[in-house]
């Protein structure tokens, strides 16, 4: 069952208690994003822009490395590349070098949702100027610039088709990470329990309906996140038709 209605306050209240840290960094990351758009066509963003997310999701992946491993931290259960914006990350590492069409039309949607979902309620248990919270920050901002960078400078665009893609890969990873789970105890994309911090899966019942509730959430964000393309889309079509009659 999900939530009574008299909880879903409680929650918000707990799950957007941000902290001045959290408020300042995602009001930065709002900064690169609408700095990104209003700069698309630069000639530095045209030519900098892509070797500089590369090199920023190389470093914050082995930074991270290195600082599980130098702090005895590093576990099967936590450090795989089966969290979502993990997954995320590699594959919008893929994407910039290769400039691959299929990855990005499959990333766009999964990576541009979890990447938000993360920012706005964060799970983590580190503040500033924390090694953790510094990295979390930057890797999940420089996921939604390199797939908004494919967007707006390289003009990459995704299809209604797109949203099914993405679905079928998203679930083919949670199968993955699922029977990872049962074997190692880990909690990967969160199919085994909910994060310990307040999050959108409080909202959507107990263990394990909440995830097929996930699946019907994760279309509906997709469908959204479609909708500037459709318009866009639309717009032209309509000023095609105008042309025409003229």
């Amino acid at each position: 069952m999900m939530l009574p209605i008299f909880e879903i306050g409680t929650f918000i209240e707990q799950a957007l208690f941000l902290s001045p840290a959290h408020i300042y960094s995602f009001l930065f990351s709002l900064t690169l994003i609408i700095l990104l758009y209003r700069f698309r066509n630069h000639t530095f963003i045209n030519k900098y822009s892509r070797v500089i997310l590369i090199s920023i999701l190389v470093l914050t992946e082995i930074s991270l490395i290195i600082w599980s491993v130098s702090v005895n931290q590093w576990d099967l259960r936590y450090n795989l590349p089966l969290q979502l914006c993990t997954i995320s990350l590699y594959l919008c590492l893929f994407m910039l070098i290769t400039k691959n069409f299929f990855v990005f039309e499959v990333v766009y949607f999964f990576g541009m949702a979890g990447a938000l979902q993360a920012l706005i309620t964060p799970d983590l248990f580190y503040t500033f100027p924390h090694f953790r919270f510094l990295h979390f920050f930057i890797a999940h901002i420089a996921i939604i610039l390199s797939i908004l960078y494919m967007v707006w400078v390289e003009k990459f665009s995704v299809t209604f088709s797109s949203i099914f893609k993405s679905m079928l890969v998203l679930n083919g990873i949670a199968f993955i990470a699922f029977w990872t789970n049962k074997i190692t105890g880990a909690n990967y994309m969160f199919l085994s329990r909910k994060p310990n911090n307040p999050s959108m899966l409080d909202l959507l019942g107990p263990y394990p309906w909440y995830i097929l509730s996930l699946e019907f959430i994760a279309l509906f964000m997709f469908v959204l996140l479609y909708l500037p393309f459709l318009l866009k889309r639309t717009s032209k079509t309509n000023e095609k038709r105008k042309r025409r009659r003229h």
